[in-house]
């Protein structure tokens, strides 16, 4: 017997009866030998923790446009962070967490540089609009090993698509990563706000500061715990309708005070621009992008389509750079 296989054996033995199971699971779209050492999602995580739109992660905004500061949260520290809760409560579940680290760090590959503002720009200029889960996909069945994707378990690819607020991911490990990938932004951005000089935790109102805590700390043990409770034993992951309203309304105000803050936002009106502008450009000279996205038009993929590929996957430094050599006048060099 396998090592592989002794670890099913154990998840059989331990997991709770509604966790996913490795050795049940729907599989790949190709099908591939098994691994001696790993389960199929252990593989998966290592395939997307290996991956290239995985490290161009820590170049990619989560709130603040390349803040000066080593400790701002960028798209894969909060990636990590959504991790770390997700984990938490898997286990505490007895789910099971390979499958739920798995979505996790795979659930934003297919976020844009400067963050949810380059979202909405390339979504007004792509012909099929633009949404990150939906990119994300792509990125780990198509764009990942030059062209040919990351070919992973359908379980991971559904938590990773329906990793939105407003969808329902079919396994409770996906399910999970959806809380927690709210948890851990509104708690981080809070935290970075504070940073930023944006707001104080006095600003929070009085009515979140006795009903979720008064830190970071006591936040996320409230909204955490809160889950675990209410979902051991249960074929649904959920929270008390008390927390989760809390929780809404909390969001709600960091929307009102954070996420459209003038000081905060200042940066972003001018990402459409540069954007719309880089899109128009490739749009107009295919032949300028990297190879690897040229083999995808020219293997049958839309044009429109892989021009967003190509400016999805870039990093906020990287569309600024391409930017100035493109469109920049530079100094006439000494002779």
């Amino acid at each position: 017997m396998t090592i592989r296989e002794q670890a099913e054996q154990r998840e059989y033995q331990f997991l709770s009866r509604y966790a996913a199971h490795s050795a049940d699971s729907m599989g790949r779209d190709r099908p591939e030998a098994q691994d001696d050492i790993r389960t199929v999602y252990q593989r998966d995580r290592d395939r997307i923790l290996h991956s290239k739109s995985f490290r161009r992660l820590k170049h990619k905004t989560q709130v603040f446009i390349a803040p000066i500061g080593d400790h701002y949260r960028t798209r894969l520290t909060h990636t990590l962070e959504v991790s770390q809760l997700s984990r938490t409560v898997s286990r505490a579940l007895r789910l099971n967490d390979d499958l739920t680290e798995a979505i996790a760090l795979g659930h934003d590959l297919g976020h844009t540089p400067f963050g949810h503002a380059g979202e909405r720009a390339l979504n007004e200029v792509c012909p099929s609009g633009f949404r990150h889960y939906e990119q994300s996909i792509r990125v780990v069945e198509k764009l990942e090993r030059d062209g040919q994707g990351l070919n992973l378990t359908k379980e991971v690819r559904d938590g990773i698509l329906n990793h939105q607020w407003n969808l329902h991911p079919s396994t409770l490990e996906g399910q999970i990563v959806r809380f927690c990938d709210k948890i851990a932004y509104i708690n981080h951005d809070i935290d970075d706000a504070e940073r930023a000089g944006i707001m104080t935790e006095k600003d929070i109102p009085d009515r979140f500061r006795r009903s979720l805590g008064a830190s970071t700390k006591e936040r996320l043990d409230t909204l955490i715990n809160d889950i675990i409770y209410n979902s051991i034993d249960s074929d649904e992951i959920r929270m008390s309708d008390t927390v989760q309203k809390e929780m809404e309304d909390l969001r709600r105000f960091m929307y009102e005070n954070l996420y459209t803050n003038s000081i905060a936002k200042v940066e972003e009106k001018k990402v459409p621009g540069l954007l719309k502008i880089l899109y128009q450009h490739y749009e107009q000279h295919i032949e300028e992008m990297p190879e690897e996205y040229i083999q995808l038009i020219e293997s049958g993929e839309q044009e429109q389509r892989v021009v967003c590929d190509y400016i999805s996957g870039m990093t906020d430094p990287y569309a600024v750079q391409k930017f100035e050599e493109l469109f920049i006048p530079k100094s006439w060099p000494n002779q």
